[in-house]
């Protein structure tokens, strides 16, 4: 015998809400079981969770795109800071750099744990403008520039990583936006499709099994049957 399986995705869900409002007998005075307030709930939920699901799709790909107009411009500006902050170190080491300008200039403590930092694009966005800022300072005051990579080659590829970042940020909000919009409607979903199967296999109960999962299928209840379960010929 199948089991009733409740819808797991968006797509189970409107394709049920879909099978039932499609269904003629919901409509006719003399057929129907099924409130007209529910049938009418059911169809206005069905319109907003399939343009929900739309907006979110849209929402999701241009993410994705830009994740990928990113990956390159974000892989060189962090290879360059990196290395910047590497030549410093090694400036320090022989003297040429006091160790505490870099608290004082770069706002960085710990070199080696900034040089981790600095592998995550998060981390990257939020520290090197001190960096560069710090590097523009000490040069001011007279001191010798950082070569291979100057500041100015860090500066420009953060500039260039910066503006696709930022608008990452911005799908990144409109793609969670959306998604907590789908969990919202959801949560409001799935109890009337739970009240409108209960009301619908209870209407069909007195039928032999096959005719009545049958007749329930007709008004959006999906139903399996197990793995190795034979069908009914």
């Amino acid at each position: 015998m199948p089991y009733r399986r409740f819808p797991k995705t968006d797509t189970a869900r409107l394709n049920s809400l879909r099978t039932l409002l499609d269904n003629n007998d919901v409509y006719a005075a003399n057929k129907r079981f099924i409130d007209m307030d529910v049938i009418n709930k059911a169809q206005e939920l069905h319109d907003q969770l399939k343009s929900l699901c739309n907006n979110f799709r849209l929402c999701y790909d241009a993410q994705m795109d830009n994740y990928r107009r990113i990956a390159k411009p974000q892989k060189r500006m962090m290879m360059y800071v990196q290395h910047f902050m590497r030549v410093l170190d090694m400036s320090i080491e022989r003297g040429e750099i006091k160790n505490t300008m870099l608290q004082t200039l770069y706002n960085v403590d710990d070199i080696d744990e900034t040089l981790r930092l600095l592998h995550n694009a998060d981390d990257a966005y939020r520290l090197t403008p001190s960096i560069i800022e710090g590097e523009k300072q000490r040069i001011a005051q007279g001191g010798r520039p950082i070569y291979n990579p100057t500041i100015g080659m860090v500066a420009t590829h953060y500039d260039i990583f910066k503006d696709i970042y930022e608008q990452q940020r911005i799908l990144n909000d409109k793609a969670d936006r959306a998604l907590a919009e789908l969990k919202a409607l959801r949560a409001e979903i799935d109890p009337l499709i739970v009240d409108i199967w209960n009301k619908v296999e209870a209407h069909f109960a007195d039928l032999p099994p096959e005719t009545r999962f049958d007749e329930c299928r007709r008004y959006g209840l999906i139903y399996y049957y197990r793995t190795g379960e034979k069908k009914p010929q």
